[in-house]
């Protein structure tokens, strides 16, 4: 294999290696935002007394 068509292989498997890691990061940022959602509604559920009634008087 001549130096040429290494350097393009190895350049091609960096590019996929950058492009898996960038992928991963953003599903982990996704997880990360839905864990979060769910700790929320959770937190939201153990105080059903919150939001349950609105005070309209001026």
């Amino acid at each position: 294999m001549d130096i040429a068509a290494l350097s393009m292989v190895l350049n091609q498997a960096k590019v996929q290696q950058q492009v898996s890691v960038s992928l991963t990061k953003t599903a982990m940022n996704q997880a990360q935002e839905n864990s979060n959602s769910l700790v929320k509604m959770m937190e939201q559920a153990a105080q059903p007394h919150l939001g349950g009634s609105i005070d309209i008087k001026k």
